[in-house]
């Protein structure tokens, strides 16, 4: 029979969601945009028709939305992420596909889709 802490490991790697994008820790913070560390990787290429999964594995809430903070464009929106939850999309259309943080408007990535 395996004791607690088998089960607990167990448990916790269940949760670990493989991410294209990473949100990573201490990112809530001002200052991850001077290393262009918010998103990593920041920018991302992916083919059309390909899925992008977003992992929050910070311990602040964050978002994936669209646009710029000044100026979201209603494509995308996550809405806000616990901790190490995660958000996917499938993008279908070629473009540049712009997207931030509604809680940290310094945070900004882009996705090309090609």
């Amino acid at each position: 029979m395996p004791s607690n802490s088998d089960k607990k490991n167990t448990e916790t790697s269940d949760l670990i969601v493989k991410g294209d994008v990473i949100m990573p820790t201490k990112v809530s913070r001002p200052g991850c945009e001077v290393l262009d560390i918010c998103y990593i990787p920041s920018s991302i290429i992916v083919e059309k028709g390909k899925q992008v999964t977003w992992v929050n594995q910070d311990s602040a809430f964050h978002s994936v939305t669209s646009g710029f903070y000044d100026e979201p464009t209603e494509l995308f929106d996550s809405g806000h992420l616990d901790p190490f939850e995660s958000f996917s999309l499938t993008f279908d259309e070629s473009g540049k596909y712009d997207y931030f943080c509604t809680l940290h408007p310094w945070m900004k990535g882009q996705v090309i889709v090609e």
